[in-house]
């Protein structure tokens, strides 16, 4: 999630893991305080601690540490789903949350995208509502759902960046979108994330339900300034690490999301589900990023409840409630007991 300085690599050897002396990664992680966020479907993973982290990936030789130390290690394996590393892994992992106790990353800002505005009404839906005909345009759900989820955010968040790309009904490119994402500037040992805003539409005006969608695994982009990187193949891996990374991360905000809007909405509305797709805001913001469904117009319930102002509260602090649960996890919270 960082802008990359400097880049670090560091070797040790590499042996493969035997039957005999392989450690649960997992067990032997709690026993030190250290959380693990695994993905089974990329076979990659992140270990937390106090702000730190170590991102990693099963059969490769190297591990990334915060972001700008590629350390060359012994590579996990997974045996009968179950993943496990050497001791000299083991010790690697321990060795690096003790040393580096100074600074922590951080959420530094959260870009919420209105999708549409202006001249591009996106989905629209015509309906009766209380005797009248009501057309119900997406651009101004989506707007109005990100401006009660903006001010939650400001007022939980006074040292973070809360920034939107559109506040008012302006039309916004989808380029200029992305463009501003990734021109936003941090502060070393700081990160990014994006949510993008919408609402859908069907030709079945008895479909209806929120869904949370992020990019597809199998999308390969660059996330990395490859200029500041002189060795092409480390470019390469670095990159590489980095998509996983963003991956793993995109589909923790869209879990997280996706339960802060069950727990506001209950029976109101369907959950739809967490999906991955390739929409153009997620695959070119070089940075966590997910895309939010709220509801269908063509829906005429849905519709209705999409023009009321205290169900789009809920949407807000569903999403609000969403991306506070993933800052949490990020920012990991100092106490753990180094192991000694």
């Amino acid at each position: 999630m960082k802008r990359f300085s400097s880049i670090l690599l560091i070797f040790f050897s590499v042996f493969r893991i035997s039957a005999s002396n392989s450690l649960n990664l997992i067990s032997e992680s709690q026993k030190i305080g250290v959380s693990v966020l695994w993905d089974s479907l990329s076979e990659s993973g992140i270990l937390e601690k106090s702000g730190h982290r170590i991102s990693f990936r099963a059969t490769d030789p190297f591990v990334l540490q915060d972001f700008t130390k590629l350390r060359a290690c012994d590579a996990p394996e997974i045996k009968n789903g179950v993943l496990y590393v050497s001791p000299k892994f083991m010790d690697g992992v321990k060795d690096f949350f003790r040393e580096e106790t100074d600074e922590i990353f951080r959420i530094g800002a959260i870009l919420i995208d209105p999708g549409h505005g202006g001249k591009d009404p996106g989905a629209i839906g015509e309906h009766k509502i209380n005797g009248k005909k009501v057309t119900v345009q997406e651009k101004d759900v989506n707007l109005n759902a990100s401006r009660l989820l903006y001010s939650m955010l400001k007022v939980a968040y006074p040292d973070k960046q809360i920034l939107m790309t559109r506040s008012t009904d302006k039309f916004v490119s989808l380029a200029d979108r992305t463009a501003i994402a990734n021109s936003v500037k941090l502060k070393e040992h700081e990160a990014i994330i994006y949510i993008s805003i919408h609402a859908n539409s069907h030709k079945d005006s008895s479909v209806s339900g929120y869904e949370v969608w992020y990019l597809s695994p199998d999308y390969r982009r660059t996330v990395i300034d490859t200029k500041s990187i002189d060795d092409e193949d480390l470019s390469l891996i670095m990159n590489a690490m980095m998509e996983e990374e963003f991956t793993v991360e995109s589909v923790l905000i869209s879990e997280f999301i996706s339960k802060g809007l069950k727990e506001q909405l209950g029976k109101e509305s369907a959950n739809r589900g967490v999906k991955s797709e390739e929409f153009f805001v997620v695959r070119n913001s070089n940075m966590p990023a997910v895309l939010v469904e709220l509801g269908f117009v063509t829906n005429a319930v849905e519709a209705k409840n999409l023009l009321d102002s205290d169900y789009l509260k809920k949407l807000a602090q569903g999403m609000y409630n969403g991306l506070s649960a993933f800052v949490t996890h990020f920012e990991q919270t100092r106490g753990f007991t180094d192991a000694k």
